[in-house]
């Protein structure tokens, strides 16, 4: 193993939350692409289906175009899902370096409503550090804005 590998160190941004909503309105939010247009970005192909590839669009930079790759891995309706979440390019450092993470949004009724949490899971450091920290501070607006639409 490599010295660099040696160093490297996966981190994972993780946010819980309760919303007082029921899992089923989360959940219209969470796979409807026209509401998740409206709380994270607008998907091109997206189905909560197990398989189904789409893609987000995102600022670009260096040699990354900007495009997220996205794959649906799991489907649990009102409880799970999760996705693949790849873009990036090897020529860059910093932002638009290579990511390769998993995106899992679990739902659990409580009395209050419903428990969201959000795992962003596989940030390889010091590579994705850039992506690391600012998606760290950018997931928790997206989540409150999935609280926001998801109250409507």
């Amino acid at each position: 193993m490599s010295a660099a590998a040696l160093q490297a160190e996966t981190k994972d941004i993780v946010i819980d939350e309760v919303f007082p909503h029921t899992a089923e309105t989360i959940w219209k939010a969470l796979t409807s692409a026209q509401l998740i247009a409206r709380w994270l970005m607008q998907p091109t192909g997206f189905e909560a289906v197990e398989g189904t590839a789409f893609t987000f669009q995102t600022k670009p930079g260096g040699n990354w175009d900007g495009v997220i790759h996205c794959r649906v891995l799991e489907v649990v309706a009102f409880r799970r899902l999760v996705y693949a979440w790849k873009g990036g390019d090897a020529r860059n450092t910093g932002y638009g370096a290579p990511l390769d993470t998993v995106v899992t949004w679990s739902l659990t009724p409580v009395e209050a409503g419903t428990r969201i949490r959000l795992v962003h899971a596989g940030f390889v450091l010091p590579r994705n550090e850039s992506a690391y920290t600012v998606m760290s501070g950018g997931w928790k607006k997206v989540v409150r804005q999935l609280d926001e639409i998801s109250g409507e």
